[in-house]
């Protein structure tokens, strides 16, 4: 079959994706936006069509959450084709797609593309993780999104970050008010973020009052909190029964746990694109340049797929990327691009300000990346902390070796979900670096296939099943 060729092809339609499609088409690319989703938002704005217009503040999900909706009826009203439902589960270095929607997996041909994968939530393995019962704020996020759902019974949210906040905030508003909050932020964090508070103060007032407004909401329900939690573990017989943590213990029926996210990188990995550890928000990223563009002159990264900076910031770095896909491609004058990025510069300068507090007070604490060795950090293949240290002291410099000793990362999310943790132990394990035991290298295709999808790459769209 012979490859659809386009101009741009977008990568995720967050709102770094969705900021670049809709750029890069008034600009005059032949642009397709692709999304594994069945509407248009990302993770943080996911289900924004259905919400109620922007002059309607009624939503629980807050007046932030409904800043979703220009972008996309932007997309809509853009030439930008747009294909949701739709998973790339293969990049070549010349800008071949190899993606898979409900007629099947076909090849798009791209001169440039730009990831806009945006973040994942950090894994945080805990005794008692694996129970029915226990699962991340963002999980609880996204059926609260797309199915109105709150939580049944008795919720408690323990971690550190302004999501935390947030979704408390949440379901405060739709009746479901959590029994507790056990936040982890060890009391020196406090300390770092207060020597970064008064550079932030004025440049980021709008984000710090949004903050601070969130914890008086949440403390104004009546919400508790207990500060400096540690020792958290899920309990019980087949499902979850209660919370503990060093000091206390709380029956629950739901757990959800947040320390942060960081950038979703499971593309630009394995594309092998360059990488460096982030020694402030504790994560890997792609290396990349003021336009986004990386070390494969095909590839861009726009988003927090490059670095966490949220939403607003996503936005202006997806235009920024489609700015100089359009110079790149003899669409823009590189002056002229250079003078429409002008003022979102500025503007992404006044996002960022906020980010060495927050990366200061929010850092996770050392057991958070290092979990005891009882605790399953692979849950695809049930393999325990104690194995991967057992690994590492058998030889295994890295993660990628360490799969021949536990099978750790071979599951379906390809380590996307213990690759952080397996490198933080193994770190820790032989006495180095995370940013020198590397992590995971994945191998297409990035999200699971069927051989059936996979058979049928190359027949035409008029063969038969």
């Amino acid at each position: 079959m012979t490859p659809q060729r386009i101009d741009l092809a977008v990568v995720g339609a967050g709102p770094a994706g969705l900021a670049a499609a809709t750029t890069a088409a008034d600009l005059g690319l032949d642009t397709l936006l692709l999304d594994e989703q069945d509407g248009p938002g990302g993770q943080i704005y996911r289900g924004i069509e259905r919400a109620p217009d922007g002059r309607n503040k009624t939503t629980p999900l807050g007046v932030d959450y409904l800043a979703g909706k220009p972008l996309a009826a932007a997309l809509r009203a853009s030439r930008a084709g747009y294909l949701p439902g739709t998973t790339v589960w293969h990049i070549d270095a010349d800008g071949t797609l190899s993606v898979l929607d409900k007629n099947g997996s076909r090849t798009i041909r791209a001169r440039r593309i730009v990831l806009a994968t945006g973040a994942m939530e950090r894994p945080v393995p805990i005794p008692g993780w694996t129970l029915p019962g226990v699962m991340t704020v963002g999980a609880a996020q996204i059926l609260l999104k797309t199915g109105d759902l709150v939580p049944a019974g008795r919720s408690v949210l323990t971690g550190q970050g302004p999501l935390i906040w947030l979704a408390a905030a949440q379901l405060v508003r739709a009746g479901a008010p959590p029994a507790l909050i056990l936040e982890t932020a060890p009391h020196r964090n406090y300390h770092a973020a207060a020597r970064l508070l008064l550079r932030a103060l004025w440049p980021a007032r709008r984000q710090l009052a949004k903050g601070l407004g969130l914890i008086r909401e949440v403390r104004g329900a009546g919400v508790p909190v207990v500060r400096e939690a540690v020792g958290l573990a899920a309990l019980g017989r087949g499902r979850l029964e209660r919370v503990a943590w060093n000091g206390g213990e709380i029956a629950a029926d739901l757990l959800l746990l947040h320390e942060g996210v960081i950038p979703n990188i499971q593309i630009s990995l394995a594309l092998g694109l360059e990488h460096r550890w982030d020694a402030a928000q504790l994560c890997w990223r792609p290396v990349a340049d003021e336009w986004g563009a990386t070390s494969l002159p095909t590839v861009a990264i726009a988003g927090d797929g490059a670095g966490i900076a949220g939403a607003e910031a996503a936005a202006l770095t997806g235009r920024l990327a489609a700015l100089d896909a359009a110079a790149l491609l003899d669409k823009l004058d590189p002056a002229e691009r250079d003078r429409r990025a002008r003022p979102i510069r500025k503007a992404l300068k006044r996002e960022l300000a906020i980010r060495p507090l927050l990366d200061a007070l929010y850092r996770p604490a050392p057991p958070v990346l290092v979990p005891p060795d009882d605790v399953v950090a692979c849950r695809c293949e049930e393999v325990t902390v104690a194995q991967i240290r057992r690994a590492a002291r058998l030889g295994a410099p890295g993660p990628n070796q360490a799969k021949a000793f536990t099978r750790c990362g071979m599951g379906p999310c390809q380590g996307r979900l213990c690759g952080p943790t397996v490198s933080a132990v193994m770190a820790d394990a032989l006495g180095k670096p995370i940013a020198e035991i590397g992590t995971y290298r994945p191998r297409a295709p990035y999200k699971p296939i069927t051989l059936r999808a996979l058979a049928g790459l190359g027949a035409s769209p008029s063969a038969g099943s």
